[in-house]
C-alpha cells in the first residue's frame, strides 16, 4: 500500500512538471500564458534605456532644482498732482523724453476745498496732549493736520463743505467739546494731474529719473 502512494507521488509530480513546463501543450494541456504582447509595442526606445551606477543616481539627487520663474506684478493706475503751469511744463518735457507714448497723461483736475472741525493753536505740545486725553474721555475722536500752519493743534473730522463741519461742531458740543471751531485747512486748487493708468516693472523703473520733476507730489493708487 505504501508503494502505491510514493508511486502516486512521483506520478503526479511529474505530470505537474510537464504541465507547468508546457509538455502537454500539444494535449491540450498547459497553463495559461501571462503576457502582454501590446505593450512591448507600446515601448519607445526600449535600447536607449540603461541602469544609472549609485554615483550617477547619488549626482542627479544632488543637483540644484531649477529657480522658479518670477512673478510678474501686474500693473497698476497710478497719479500725482496737482501741479502748477510751470511744474507741469516740466514735467511734460521729462515725460515726452523718457517714457512711451500712451503710458501717461496730464489733465487739467481740481481739488476741493477741505474744512475742519479745529482745536488749537496751542502753546506746547504739553497742552496738546492734555487736549487729546480730555477728547479721548470724552469719546470724541480725533485726526492729525493736513496743514502745517495750523499747529500743534487737532482735527476732529474734515468735510468738503463748511456747512458739512458745521453740523458736526454742533454735534461735538453737545459731548462736552466747548473750543472747537470750523476753518479752512485747504483751499480749493487747480492744476495738473499726472497718470500712468498701466504702470508696470519697466515704468515704475523711469520714474526714478522723474523724482526731480515731481516736485515732491508722492505717486499714489489712482482714486
Amino acid at each position: 500500500m505504501l508503494r502505491l502512494l510514493v508511486l502516486a507521488l512521483l506520478l503526479a509530480n511529474a505530470g505537474y512538471f510537464a504541465w507547468t513546463h508546457g509538455l502537454l501543450a500539444d494535449y491540450g494541456f498547459a497553463p495559461a500564458v501571462q503576457a502582454e504582447p501590446q505593450r512591448l509595442g507600446q515601448q519607445i526606445r526600449p535600447e536607449a534605456m540603461r541602469v544609472l551606477t549609485s554615483a550617477e543616481a547619488r549626482q542627479i539627487e544632488n543637483e540644484p532644482s531649477p529657480a522658479p520663474a518670477a512673478v510678474q506684478p501686474a500693473p497698476e493706475c497710478l497719479q500725482a498732482g496737482l501741479f502748477s503751469p510751470e511744474q507741469s511744463s516740466a514735467l511734460r518735457a521729462g515725460l515726452e523724453s523718457s517714457f512711451p507714448i500712451g503710458s501717461w497723461t496730464l489733465e487739467s483736475s481740481v481739488e476741493p476745498g477741505r474744512w475742519i472741525v479745529y482745536m488749537g493753536k496751542y502753546s506746547s505740545e504739553d497742552t496738546l496732549n492734555k487736549k487729546r486725553t480730555e477728547l479721548r474721555g470724552l469719546g470724541v475722536s480725533f485726526e492729525a493736520l493736513v496743514n502745517p500752519a495750523l499747529g500743534p493743534g487737532l482735527s476732529l473730522g474734515h468735510y468738503a463743505s463748511q456747512a458739512e463741519a458745521e453740523r458736526e461742531l454742533a454735534k461735538v458740543a453737545t459731548r462736552g467739546v466747548r473750543t472747537a471751531k470750523v476753518v479752512l485747512e485747504r483751499p480749493e486748487s487747480r492744476g495738473q494731474l499726472l497718470k500712468l493708468p498701466a504702470a508696470d516693472a519697466a515704468i515704475k523703473a523711469k520714474l526714478e529719473a522723474l523724482k526731480p520733476q515731481l516736485a515732491g507730489k508722492p505717486l499714489q493708487a489712482c482714486q
